[in-house]
């Protein structure tokens, strides 16, 4: 059993900002898999699925970003789950626009959404999608850049970007962190 989490802000008007990439995937995860966010527990939506062998639960806390980690905890401890099988799927401004990574543990890039979680878990040791949103040009504020939208002109990239996270996040769940690392931490070329 794995516990994928998406990162992101509940409501119309963070749907499809930087911030809420976690979300994206985790909406893509769920039609890869076809499945639903049918179940509400934890003050999260919930999808169950299998991935592989693996049985799976997809979340996308509705806590808000900076309080994640209150709905994260919780049903971490509630599935008996350990660091090792938590994937949590974020944005990341320290990665270039549209870059998928995967890694273990580290720090949070200023996320406080992984912070939130962080804490609520009993640490940073688990595996994570970071998904790349890019600096934002000066004088720009980093919350602001999080909270605005892809231009327009971006949505072919976002959705390539998007479906490339789920895969790397299903990787994880499938194959173990390691081999998802080698198979995805290489910049995807278009139409690759």
């Amino acid at each position: 059993m794995k516990l994928v989490v998406g990162l992101g802000n509940p409501g119309p008007e963070y749907a499809r900002t930087r911030h809420n990439v976690g979300f994206l995937v985790a909406d893509e995860l769920c039609r890869a898999l076809r499945a639903d966010f049918s179940v509400r527990k934890f003050g999260a939506e919930i999808a169950e699925a299998t991935a592989g062998a693996e049985r799976v639960w997809i979340m996308k806390p509705q806590t808000y970003m900076n309080h994640s980690g209150e709905a994260v905890g919780p049903a971490l401890r509630w599935l008996k789950l350990g660091l090792d099988d938590l994937v949590v799927v974020h944005d990341d401004i320290e990665l270039e626009a549209f870059r998928v990574q995967v890694k273990i543990g580290g720090g949070h890039s200023g996320n406080n959404g992984v912070k939130s979680v962080n804490a609520h878990v009993g640490g940073p040791d688990y595996p994570r999608v970071r998904v790349g949103v890019g600096r934002p040009p000066p004088p720009v504020d980093p919350a602001d850049w999080v909270l605005g939208r892809f231009a327009k002109a971006q949505e072919r990239e976002l959705e390539d970007c998007v479906a490339w996270a789920s895969q790397a996040a299903r990787a994880v769940v499938e194959k173990g962190a390691v081999k998802a690392m080698n198979e995805f931490n290489r910049r995807k070329e278009a139409g690759a």
